[in-house]
């Protein structure tokens, strides 16, 4: 099955969410510290198996710029100066599908290293 298209993106900068309606109904509204933490980029995946680095610190993160990668993808510019990811519609499709159990594996990761974060809801 072809991942549905987006057909609305929004950025609200007050919430820090960023919202993406998809052709198929589905409307996400993924906050703007978990789309950092879930970067698709090497710097916080790593360039191979196990390499991930566990992002830290980002409660507060925004997005301050979004561009478009052709017709396939977005590269949102974050607001601690991250921005080499650049997630494709089917990322952000399986971001917001996936959105409590990914957010709670991270919420798990902290704190087995140990970090508190600031605000408990993203």
């Amino acid at each position: 099955m072809a991942t549905p298209l987006p057909t609305e993106i929004k950025l609200h900068q007050k919430s820090r969410i960023l919202e993406i309606a998809f052709e198929d109904g589905s409307v996400f509204k993924l906050p703007c510290e978990y789309l950092r933490v879930y970067s698709p980029s090497a710097e916080v995946r790593g360039h191979g198996p196990d390499q991930g680095v566990l992002q830290v610190g980002k409660e507060d993160v925004t997005i301050t710029e979004i561009r478009p990668v052709g017709h396939y993808a977005i590269a949102p510019r974050f607001s601690d100066g991250h921005d080499s990811g650049i997630y494709t519609w089917e990322l952000l499709y399986n971001l917001g599908r996936h959105q409590t159990e990914l957010w709670n594996e991270y919420l798990k990761k902290l704190e087995q290293a140990g970090y508190q974060r600031r605000n408990q809801t993203p």
